[in-house]
């Protein structure tokens, strides 16, 4: 196995961790950090860089990655606008989605979209998601103007992908 083979797994690996970090920081705070999603594109950079120059990816895949990617952007902003999403979240989105390019697009959105369903059945349940208020009632209408954390399912969707390359 080659050094830039090695740097991307090493670059897959950061993605999965720094989309745990994501999920985490969500988790607890509904807030994530814009340091993450940066880190993310330049985990990206370098991993397309390393494929790049191993023959793996061509300009056309990467290409297609970004636009991939701008495509989620804007629809998340669209979703920011209507306010059913949080700001981090697009932007996390939108990162992790490079790494799915178009090949991975259609998993990466699947898997995000039903650990989201299963974090909002949870939430609906009543299992504590999310900073915990004191002051909260429990009932089921101030759960749901809570917010739901939506980077634990990104998270997932992310590392759903970061197992397919690895395999891959």
């Amino acid at each position: 196995m080659s050094l830039l083979a090695l740097l991307q797994i090493g670059c897959v690996a950061v993605f999965a961790l720094l989309l745990i970090a994501a999920g985490w920081q969500d988790l607890r705070t509904l807030r994530i950090g814009n340091g993450l999603s940066i880190a993310v594109v330049a985990s990206f950079a370098v991993w397309s860089v390393a494929g790049l120059a191993l023959g793996q990816i061509s300009w056309a895949d990467l290409g297609l990655a970004v636009a991939c990617a701008v495509a989620v952007f804007a629809l998340g902003v669209a979703g920011f606008v209507a306010g059913v999403m949080g700001g981090g979240d697009v932007k996390l989105m939108a990162a992790a989605s490079l790494f799915a390019g178009p090949v991975h697009q259609v998993d990466f959105l699947t898997v995000t979209a039903l650990a989201g369903g299963v974090l909002a059945i949870f939430l609906l349940a009543g299992a504590p998601i999310g900073p915990i208020e004191t002051t909260s009632s429990g009932a089921i209408r101030t759960r749901l103007r809570g917010g739901l954390p939506y980077g634990p399912a990104i998270a997932a969707g992310g590392l759903w992908v970061a197992a397919a390359l690895v395999i891959a």
